[in-house]
Parts: structure tokens; C-alpha cells; sequence
């Protein structure tokens, strides 16, 4: 019965270890597969380092001249990575907002940018007074020449200081909305 019991034992230990061979067998090639496969998906098909571009207006204008460190393109989703993106809107005026971040991403066709980290939006008027809004996240869509964000805001005027949650710019329109939580210190000269 010893030797019964035995081969009995031995031989369910044979069917478990194969059947857990089964179970956890990782075909090393199905994971390269996927590895590779993640990696097109980001794949960058140029770059720039150093780069500027302008834009005029059809009456020959400058509408922006943006400068950035470094672009980098993914082919598969059509997104633009920007490093120290630095854009000054002009739209055709003499005081343009000034714009720069960290890090920044234009979606396809350059319809959004995403500008990342140390976000500055800046601009001194005709009568030289400066505005300087900064926060850690905005949304552009530079066609509606429009910024908005969810994330704090603060806002650097001449006569005081403002802060926020959330905030939507209308740039042309020289507009902000502030969304909640607004708070100011304001001097009356």
C-alpha cells in the first residue's frame, strides 16, 4: 500500500505541476509583443530641438510667435510634446499676451494646448499696467482664443492681488470669469 500510495501522490503532483504550467505559462515572445507594441503607440517620428514658429494674420500681422526647447511628435495619436514652451500672442496688436509653462501638449491639428506646470499668462496694457496669472494647469484653444482651467488660480494685477479655483479667460475680450473660492486684496489709490 506504501508503494500505492506513493506513486498515487507522485503522480497527483505530476498533474498539478502541469496543470500549473499551464495556467502560468508566460510566452516570453507574447510579452515582447505587447512591450513593443506600447512602445509604437508612443513612438516620437520627429523632433526639434530649438524650435520657433510664427503665424501672421491675412493682413500680414504677427498673430504669435511661440518658442519651446524641445518638440517631439507621436505619430500614433497625432499629439505635439512641448519642453519650455514660450508663445506671445500678438493677434495683431502691440500688447500681446505673454504665455509660457514647463511642459505643454497640443492635440491634434492644434486645436487644444495643455500647458503643464509654472503656467504664466502675462500682459502689460496700453496705459502700462501689468497682469500676471499663474497656475499649475490651463487649457488653451487658440483658435477661440480662449484659456480656462479647474486648478488655482492667482492673479497679479496693479491695484491688487486675486486668487481662485477654476478660471475662464477671454482673451480677446481682455475677460476673466473666476469660477469659486475668490479671494482679493485690492489697493484703492
Amino acid at each position: 500500500m506504501n508503494g500505492k500510495l506513493r506513486n498515487y501522490l507522485m503522480a497527483l503532483v505530476a498533474i498539478v505541476l502541469v496543470g500549473a504550467l499551464g495556467y502560468w505559462n508566460v510566452r516570453p515572445e507574447s510579452f515582447m509583443e505587447k512591450k513593443a507594441a506600447a512602445e509604437a503607440e508612443n513612438a516620437i517620428d520627429f523632433y526639434v530641438i530649438g524650435a520657433t514658429t510664427r503665424q501672421f494674420q491675412e493682413d500680414g500681422k504677427l498673430r504669435y510667435e511661440m518658442t519651446a526647447a524641445k518638440v517631439e511628435h507621436i505619430k500614433a495619436t497625432d499629439v505635439t510634446l512641448l519642453d519650455k514652451p514660450d508663445l506671445q500672442l500678438y493677434r495683431g496688436t502691440q500688447y500681446p499676451w505673454h504665455v509660457r509653462s514647463d511642459k505643454g501638449e497640443v492635440a491634434p491639428e492644434g486645436k487644444q494646448v495643455e500647458l503643464i506646470d509654472n503656467v504664466r499668462i502675462a500682459r502689460t496694457d496700453a496705459k502700462n499696467r501689468p497682469t500676471v496669472i499663474t497656475s499649475s494647469r490651463v487649457t488653451v484653444f487658440p483658435d477661440e482664443e480662449y484659456a480656462q482651467t479647474q486648478q488655482a488660480v492667482r492673479i497679479e494685477a496693479a491695484n491688487g492681488v486675486t486668487t481662485a479655483q477654476g478660471m475662464k479667460a477671454y482673451m480677446n475680450d481682455g475677460k476673466i470669469d473666476l469660477l469659486s473660492n475668490v479671494r482679493g486684496q485690492h489697493e484703492v489709490r
